[in-house]
């Protein structure tokens, strides 16, 4: 089994969608093993996406993440980094094919509504970001 992080971002935290996005993870058989809803702080949100600090988003991106409540969950299943990224669909809700998180529920390319992890690298950093034990 492997573990990714998925965060449910503020602007469908605003519009209640929490249930809704859930239900779309345990549907495609993932396991929500842990999650908590939390506002986080802009100094916590640059220290989260420090990948992207060099990028021009990068500002725009932490004020958004600490903008209201999120939903922080670790979910689990079979090859589950590729599988929810596939599930979210393409940055860009645009983009992104019929059936995905972002398709149905994103706003803009800003407001996207989930966040998943690219690697599992990336993906225990992320995890221990979040739920440090």
């Amino acid at each position: 089994m492997e573990q990714t992080l998925s965060i449910i971002k503020p602007d469908a935290v605003e519009r209640h969608l929490e249930d809704e996005i859930k239900q779309m993870f345990l549907e495609k058989g993932f396991k929500i093993v842990k999650e908590k809803k939390i506002q986080i702080e802009k100094t916590e949100a640059e220290l989260f996406y420090q990948v992207h600090q060099t990028k021009p988003f990068y500002n725009d991106l932490c004020t958004y993440l600490s903008s209201g409540p999120i939903v922080v969950m670790i979910i689990e299943k079979e090859n589950a980094i590729k599988e929810n990224r596939n599930l979210m669909g393409a940055t860009n809700p645009k983009d992104a094919e019929e059936g995905t998180i972002r398709k149905k529920y994103g706003i803009s390319i800003d407001k996207n509504s989930v966040h998943g992890s690219d690697s599992v690298e990336n993906a225990k950093k992320e995890i221990d970001f979040f739920f440090k034990d």
